[in-house]
């Protein structure tokens, strides 16, 4: 084992590394590469740039067991969850909590698992990561020990309007458990699909979930996806998204960070067809003594290529929210056009927030504009409401939900618009209940 890898942690990880390559034989080559790199790298600390602000000593402190056979959970967790809908709890594929009535002809959906069993050698490739990169540990992990996720395929052509929803459940089960989960979503030229992805968690859990998610859309394509995490106050999250868009593909991308004790969250999309669209909104809400941290990652490497990103960001108590928003616009991205606003509340003096908006240019005839704020909710509009007798408590939950309201807009989907607005507002109200 590498000097770097001395952690409980990264201990613990390797162990069940290694049992996980003896299990399945013929995907050992391509597991052997992601673990050894993860064990060349170790923890990443904050003296790396891309974790300057996320201290994670505290997690390789502990140790985590893998997953158990099966966990059972209350039908009633995924009750307000309409079908069409499939369900991992506790890193295992959850039949009965799944739904898949109304499923539209032309989607295909998958388990990893099945891809793992059936097509060992697609599969294979599916696992690769960035070997080189020395701050990706978790990624490398995830190729060493990721055995379920989503795969979603939509055929050329197949406009799916209805929305599917993924649900990935963190449950209390007696031990503090690593899920290492991989999806994949793909979309054929003219396609379209909308996608809610809900993370939930039952009981006083403290598991890690790790999580690697890859987009491609064909020419024309179009993906609309909502992410809301929900998950226990105990519970670390480490999701990472890379998404590739060919030629006037369109990616509408909605996360809500609303739980957890720690959730970091890389985006990184290529625009790489010209004309390319994304359009990727948050809310991050850390209050108590959570710590949220989202680092975008949005390349323009085709001509005619547009982002619009709109983050809101809300510190309450002990929380923190960190957030970088990197654009980069590549030679020879003639046209593109690049937008990134991100707005922060501070709500009470122990909360912290860190913006950092960087967009590099290296093209011509470019639109590009990017900025970040942090302040207190406006005295004037807080005055106007007192003067018309709203209580300070209530005036100060209606100016908080209409701010981080503005990022649902991008859904353009109202019935989901809705529903996230409602997750929202039930999600405020327990917030300013704990700063009373």
């Amino acid at each position: 084992m590498s000097t770097a890898a001395t952690s409980p942690l990264v201990e613990a990880l390797d162990a069940q590394a290694a049992a996980m390559a003896e299990a399945t034989p013929s995907l050992a080559p391509a597991r052997a590469l992601a673990r050894e790199a993860a064990l060349a790298h170790g923890v990443p600390t904050t003296r790396q740039e891309r974790w300057k602000y996320t201290a994670l000593r505290a997690l390789a402190a502990r140790r985590f067991e893998a997953p158990a056979a099966r966990v059972d959970v209350d039908l009633k967790v995924v009750a307000d969850i309409p079908a069409p809908r499939l369900v991992i709890a506790n890193g295992r594929y959850a039949p009965a909590l799944s739904d898949l009535h109304g499923l539209a002809e032309g989607l295909r959906v998958r388990l990893l698992s099945e891809v793992l069993r059936d097509a060992p050698t697609e599969a294979a490739g599916w696992l690769a990561t960035d070997t080189a990169a020395t701050d990706a540990a978790f990624q490398q992990w995830n190729g060493a020990l990721a055995d379920e996720g989503f795969v979603l395929e939509v055929e050329p052509g197949v406009r799916v309007a209805t929305p599917l929803h993924l649900v990935v459940i963190g449950a209390e089960d007696g031990a503090d458990r690593a899920f290492h989960l991989r999806h994949r979503i793909t979309l054929g030229a003219g396609a379209a699909l909308v996608v809610a992805k809900h993370h939930l968690g039952t009981g006083a859990h403290r598991h890690l979930l790790n999580t690697v998610l890859h987009v491609e859309l064909g020419e024309g394509a179009t993906l609309t996806q909502a992410r809301v995490q929900r998950e226990a106050d105990g519970a670390t999250l480490i999701q990472r998204t890379q998404a590739t868009l060919g030629a006037n593909a369109h990616y509408r991308r909605l996360d809500l960070e609303l739980g957890g004790a720690l959730s970091r969250h890389e985006l990184d999309v290529a625009l790489a067809g010209d004309g390319a669209q994304l359009d990727a909104n948050g809310v991050l809400l850390a209050d108590g003594r959570r710590h949220l941290d989202t680092r975008l990652g949005i390349e323009h490497r085709a001509r005619d290529t547009r982002c619009e990103l709109t983050w809101r960001g809300l510190g309450a108590q002990r929380g923190r929210a960190v957030f970088h928003g990197g654009i980069l616009i590549a030679e020879g991205a003639d046209g593109s056009n690049a937008t990134l606003s991100n707005k922060n509340l501070l709500l009470d003096d122990g909360a912290e927030i860190d913006t950092q908006p960087v967009l590099v240019i290296h093209a011509d005839d470019v639109q590009a504009a990017h900025g970040a704020t942090v302040g207190r909710l406006d005295d004037t509009a807080l005055f106007y409401l007192r003067a018309r007798g709203v209580p300070l408590a209530e005036a100060t939950a209606m100016l908080t939900a209409a701010f981080l309201r503005e990022p649902l807009a991008v859904l353009a989907n109202e019935p989901l618009e809705a529903a996230l607005a409602a997750t929202l507002d039930a999600r405020l109200a327990s917030a300013a209940s704990a700063r009373e």
